[in-house]
This record gives structure tokens, sequence and C-alpha cells, in this order.
């Protein structure tokens, strides 16, 4: 062998350099302080050696000379070990310190996040099925633990023994409730008047105007007055209680609270639980004054129509199965609402992008929870006659 082969070869930057005490293996020293505030040696200069003959298939190093050291030399190591990658040559960071091979252990591609530096390659068919079908269980099994969690913290509540703070619980009540009143009157006005349009296109064809009265009456007091009003919390709340809870998972303060003794599902997620059950029925009743005033509105002003008959009209429609119908389509809505925004929020991780994410995630959720609830009580309704 050659003296560049067997001998030291010094790299034209202190601190580096390079020998082969096999043939087939290729000993990088470290030696000197390696900082990014001084000149470092290029990671480039190990190509030379790796295209050297007889070829190079494994890199090892020496830092029984190393001085002091920061990123700079972590950078350094990382691009040398992807060229040594690229020409085929495995790494051996065993005679490295063992902060540095941590470090490097971190920032490996093997333990990125799936898409950012890992390869692009697209899994199987049936691979990408059983991850699926693996989430779908760990997402079932999550909701439903959830679930069970706050029943029992309900429980607890009922006989006195819940710890949570009761400033949270007033203090929830009004974001829930009077200040959700505005964007309620807006759309359930609306679609009070929506339903009196859709209606009289049909009644006016047989002279049976009056009936409007009827239409929007039983539709909101009955059905779209909770729906309108779950939709509305949803969006609203939902993402609000997703977007609060997950900060706080950011932030770390749910693992404090955790810490000190507190459960979560009982100092966060059961006030907010709380201010909707009881805010919902009540915004419910609201809304379907607003709907039947939407109606009013064009069954006096478009269809001639006078206040008292349309109000008699609606008041003779109207049952009190009805409206206590309604009403528990609200309390279902305002549980399913506040389950899903917390849920989503427990469930966070820890990145500002993953908070966007669950307070989508909540009001997805809770819509489709509403939609669910409403296709079961009204079938429910139907089966028992009422």
């Amino acid at each position: 062998m050659d003296q560049e082969t067997h001998g030291e070869t010094k790299s034209a930057t202190a601190g580096l350099s390079f020998s082969r005490p096999a043939p087939d293996t290729l000993l990088v020293t470290l030696a000197g302080s390696w900082q990014v505030s001084g000149k470092l040696p290029l990671a480039e200069e190990v190509q030379q050696h790796l295209a050297s003959q007889p070829p190079v298939t494994r890199v090892t190093f020496d830092t029984t000379e190393l001085g002091p050291w920061d990123s700079g030399l972590l950078v350094f190591l990382m691009k040398l070990s992807g060229i040594c990658r690229q020409a085929g040559a495995d790494v051996d960071p065993t005679g490295l310190p063992p902060g540095i091979r941590k470090l490097m252990d971190l920032a490996s591609p093997e333990n990125q996040r799936s898409g950012v530096t890992r390869g692009g390659g697209r899994p199987a068919f049936l691979v990408r099925v059983a991850d699926a079908a693996l989430d779908q269980m760990k997402g079932t099994k999550e909701v439903l633990a959830f679930i069970g969690e706050v029943t029992l913290v309900f429980l607890k509540m009922l006989r006195g023994k819940a710890v949570f703070r009761r400033l949270d619980l007033v203090t929830t009540i009004q974001e829930t409730g009077a200040q959700a009143l505005p964007i309620v009157s807006l759309i359930s006005l609306l679609v009070g008047m929506i339903l009196a349009f859709v209606a009289a296109i049909q009644l006016k064809l047989f002279g049976a105007q009056i009936y409007v009265a009827d239409v929007v009456g039983i539709g909101m007091v009955r059905v779209m007055g909770a729906i309108m009003t779950g939709i509305i919390m949803s969006g609203r709340t939902g993402a609000a209680f997703a977007a609060q809870l997950g900060t706080m998972q950011v932030n770390e303060e749910i693992d404090a609270l955790e810490t000190l003794g507190f459960s979560s599902v009982e100092f966060l997620v059961l006030p907010r639980m709380l201010a909707l059950m009881l805010m919902m029925p009540l915004l419910c009743v609201y809304s379907d004054l607003m709907g039947v005033l939407g109606g009013m509105i064009v069954g006096v002003g478009m269809l001639d129509l006078g206040v008292v008959e349309y109000v008699n009209q609606s008041r003779s429609s109207l049952t009190l199965t009805h409206f206590l119908i309604g009403l528990f389509h609200s309390f279902v809505f305002g549980i399913l609402v506040a389950i899903s925004g917390c849920l989503r929020g427990i469930q966070c991780e820890r990145s500002a992008s993953a908070v966007g994410y669950a307070a989508t995630s909540a009001v997805v959720t809770g819509i489709v929870c509403i939609v669910v609830a409403t296709a079961i009580i009204t079938l429910s309704c139907q089966v028992l006659g009422i």
C-alpha cells in the first residue's frame, strides 16, 4: 500500500485528517476546536478518499484530540454521513462523543416527520388499507375512552365532588350564550324567511298562503331551529374549545395541571360541556322565535297576510310536543358540540399547525355528529309516532 493508503493525510484545514487502518476502512480523525465561530473543514474532502482504491466500505471516527464543539461539528458530520451513504459506505459513529451520537440520531432522516425528509415511496395498497384500519381503530378507542371519562366526571359532579373553577363556568356561559345571540339572530331570521319563500311557491298555487305559518312554525320549532343553532355553535364555539385546549396542549399547560393532580377532563372539559348543555336549549328557543319572525316578515310583507292572522295560525299549528322535541335536539347537540371540540383539543399535537387542524376537525366532527343525531332522533320520533 502507498503512503496515502496507510499513512495519515493531513487536510488543508486544521483539525481534520484521514487514514486507512484497514484496506476497506477509512478513519476520520477530528481534533481541535469545532465551533461555528472558527474556520471549519469541508465535508466534501472525504470524497477523494472514498474514491480511492481499494474501495471504502466503512467509515469510523477518532475524537481523542477533539476540543470544544458546537452545532458546526454536527452539521459537518451530517454532511459527511450523507456523502458516505451516497458512496455506499457505512458510517460507524462509535468513536464520536455520546452527545454527538444522540444529536445525529435525532437529525437522521429516519426520525423526521413523514413526508419531510424521507423518501417519497408510496406504500402498497394493502399496507395503506391496514394503516387506515389501525388508525381508525385507534381513533375509535380514544373517542370511547374520552366519552367514558366525561361520563364518569359528570356523575362525579352530580355527587358534588367535581373540582373545577366556577368562574370558568360563568365565563363560558357568557361566551356561548349572550355573545352568540347576534349570529343566531341573523341566521335564524334568514332561515325562517327562506322556509317561508319555499313554502309560498307551492302554496300560492292553491291559494293556501296562510299555511306558510304552519310550515315555518313546525319546521323551525321541531328541527330547523335546533339544527341551525347547533351548526352555528359547532363552527363558533366548538372550534374555539378545540383551539383553546390545543394551545394549552402546545404550551404544556394540560401536562402541568395533571402533574399537580388535576384531571384535565374534570377541570377543563366539564365547565365547557355544562355551559353548552345549559345554553343550547335557550338559544334554540330564541332561534325558534327569530325563525317564526322571519316567516312572518315574508307572510305579512309579500303574501298579504295579517299579523294577527299569521300569529294565530302559528299558535294553532304548534304543540308542546314539537317544542319539546326541538329542545331535546338542542340538548343533545350541545353535548355533541362540546365533546367534539374538547376531544379534538385534547388530542392536539404540539405544533401551531396542529392547533389549526384541531379546530377544523372539531367543526367537521361536530357537524357530522349533529346530522347523524338528527337522523336518529327523527327516525325514532317517526317510529314512536310523535
